[in-house]
């Protein structure tokens, strides 16, 4: 039987910000649903671009859930920008290593941010703007 780490496992069986948040400002999601049939969303509540705070759900392993428990404590607080750099690499080291064949586990995280990242940037520029009394 394979010794589980001791963040890997606190990380699984105490997960951080899981769950569902009421008004997230963006949604992005990650994995890979139908292959190995792990999945996650993270739900992101920004101001000022800055993460002010952020709910995750996951779908999958112990390994799944734990990566996507250390992904979003790098990432809270920090400008989309700056989480956006936050890789899976990252994810990994924060966990003081994982199992080959679960390293892809890390890659959810991250994926999900460009996801969500991209959807706000999307939202801001395609946001109607009112000017004077135009009328479109």
């Amino acid at each position: 039987m394979a010794i589980i780490n001791p963040k890997i496992r606190d990380h699984f069986t105490n997960p951080r910000n899981m769950g569902e948040m009421e008004n997230p400002t963006v949604v992005g999601r990650g994995g890979d649903p139908d292959g190995c049939g792990d999945y996650i969303e993270l739900q992101l509540l920004l101001e000022n671009e800055r993460i002010i705070d952020i709910a995750a759900r996951v779908f999958g392993c112990p390994y799944a859930i734990a990566t996507t428990s250390v992904f979003t404590e790098l990432v809270k607080g920090k400008f989309l920008s700056d989480a956006l750099e936050v890789d899976d690499q990252d994810v990994v080291d924060a966990l003081g290593g994982l199992p080959e064949v679960k390293k892809h586990c890390s890659l959810m995280g991250p994926e999900a941010m460009k996801r969500a990242a991209s959807e706000y940037i999307f939202r801001q520029i395609t946001t109607p703007c009112e000017v004077g009394n135009a009328k479109a």
